[in-house]
């Protein structure tokens, strides 16, 4: 059922107490050690500030969210915690093992597939894509690499990203066509230049999943799953296709809308994001995923580098100026003096994040069920949580 309702009622909702653990020992299940990158690291010895967890996630639902499933870990030890409601209609205590839906996390699955598939000598990142599917990409995108897409610096433009929330409502069943969309985009002129600047978008992530398929000659989902998801054991961890609901164990996603009311948005196709946003998983399985990919059993040898470089200084972000923030599948930002590599993810109704520094002394993983999960900023329960596990952003 939708359960809708103000959000004065929902500040007003049962609030429940926080199930955490304490700061404890090391993940025993630790990545081999790191060589290089020495640039990189101030590793966090301290152990997590376990108050400031449960600060972060205390009062729970409120206006901009209703559940949080937290974990840190590192050198220093972990804590792991949650808050929050299942659902609005029981009120019953958040599953802290439940699933969600991960978003763009997503997109550091798929580059970690093509980064492989480098490895193997089976793509290579600097030939043009058209080279791989010369019926899909048109000779104006002839120049456009597979780095390049990756790394959001293709030029390509986003389409189906316009409507507002209750036109997106009234669709969230309607099926969507990678190939389709892909044909929709490269129609269009280029934003820029190939490699000139930085768009994040879906379209290039997109192109990356058909990339895969022809390729592999087996469907994305298959090949992910073959490669990431089983070798890691990442058992909670899959992709819906067309099934637009959460199987198995899930906190329910609400969405506040423009008339003040709050819809159960649980159910909602995702074939829109496909290969850069349906993942749906869990925070034990996207922390064992984090420890494994920057501990280089994911992605191996040289190609990880890919993930932890930018593109050159001189290419900034499309209509800000901004530097340029994503490299292969992650982004970097700078928090409490470190730089932390990582990922966010965004479905209606839930926001993930996956994140750490370089040498793993410290990473972050949370699932938070945001009313306002496509909203302009970051979510204040998501900020709150990165700066309490890894202090305030800054600069530099």
């Amino acid at each position: 059922m939708n359960v809708r309702m103000s959000s004065t009622a929902l500040a007003a909702a049962l609030v429940l107490g926080i199930a955490a653990g304490p700061a404890s020992p090391a993940l025993a299940a630790g990545a081999p050690a790191l060589s290089g990158h020495s640039a990189h690291r101030t590793p966090v010895t301290e152990a997590p500030d376990a108050e400031a967890l449960r600060t972060a996630i205390a009062g729970l639902p409120k206006d901009d969210a209703t559940a949080a499933l937290v974990r840190v870990s590192g050198s220093g030890g972990y804590w792991r915690g949650s808050s929050g409601v299942h659902d609005l209609v029981s009120g019953r205590p958040a599953d802290q093992d439940g699933r969600f839906r991960a978003g763009s996390v997503t997109k550091v699955f798929t580059a970690a597939v093509v980064l492989q598939l480098a490895e193997e000598g089976r793509i290579g990142l600097d030939r043009p894509v058209r080279r791989y599917l010369p019926d899909l990409i048109p000779a104006a995108y002839e120049n456009v690499t597979v780095r390049q897409l990756l790394n959001h610096t293709s030029g390509i433009p986003s389409v189906g990203s316009g409507g507002d929330l209750d036109d997106w409502y009234a669709h969230r069943f309607d099926l969507h066509d990678p190939e389709r969309s892909v044909r929709e985009a490269t129609a269009l002129e280029p934003d820029f230049a190939p490699g000139t600047q930085q768009h994040y978008a879906n379209i290039g992530y997109t192109v990356a999943g058909l990339l895969i398929e022809r390729v592999t000659g087996g469907t994305y989902a298959s090949q992910v799953s073959s490669r990431v998801l089983e070798p890691l054991h990442l058992k909670d961890t899959y992709f819906p296709g067309t099934d637009p609901a959460i199987r198995g164990p899930h906190n329910h996603g609400y969405q506040l809308f423009g008339t003040g009311e709050l819809r159960d948005v649980t159910v909602w196709g995702a074939t829109d994001a496909w290969a850069a946003g349906d993942l749906i998983s869990t925070t034990t399985d996207l922390e064992r995923f984090t420890r494994a990919l920057f501990g280089g059993r994911v992605v191996r040898g040289p190609l990880l580098q890919e993930m932890f470089t930018l593109p050159d200084a001189s290419v900034r972000e499309y209509g800000t100026g901004k530097p340029a923030a994503y490299s292969a599948g992650l982004s970097v930002m700078r928090l409490g003096g470190r730089k932390v590599w990582g990922k966010t993810g965004g479905r209606w109704g839930y926001n993930t994040v996956v994140a750490a520094t370089r040498d793993l002394s410290r990473t972050l993983v949370y699932s938070v069920n945001s009313t306002d999960a496509k909203g302009d900023g970051m979510n204040p329960t998501a900020m709150n949580i990165v700066v309490a596990a890894f202090g305030a952003p800054s600069a530099g």
